[in-house]
């Protein structure tokens, strides 16, 4: 069964409301769900996004995959981000950083130093 963190549309005619819910990937958008994991309104101002993270967290954990739009949302609270720091992963924003090598023993000022002196 491939299980999907995704949104469920609640609300009425041109009021919508979201819940974050896992599911099935099967199920139809409205159908029957597995757990659910808080709410999200873009009516208010601003957004309302309420979320249990250590439910979120514990999906995630188990393989559950995130729908398109529950990654946005989730990223903008700032969710994935805490959920990289805990796997231990680097954050999704920060690119690695080159280091040089320790055997050559040259400092990046040396060498730029030993080149002007050719």
């Amino acid at each position: 069964m491939a299980v999907k963190i995704r949104l469920q549309r609640m609300g009425g005619k041109r009021k919508p409301f979201y819940r974050f819910v896992v599911m099935d990937s099967r199920n139809r958008r409205d159908g029957a769900y597995l757990d659910s994991l808080g709410h999200y309104n873009p009516i208010a101002e601003p957004h309302a996004i309420e979320i249990d993270e250590e439910k979120v967290f514990k999906w995630l954990g188990e393989g559950a995959q995130l729908s398109d739009g529950a990654r946005s949302i989730l990223s903008k609270a700032g969710v994935l981000n805490r959920w990289e720091a805990r796997k231990g992963g680097p954050p999704a924003a920060a690119p690695a950083e080159a280091a040089l090598p320790e055997e050559a023993g040259v400092e990046a000022g040396e060498e730029a130093a030993d080149t002007r002196e050719e």
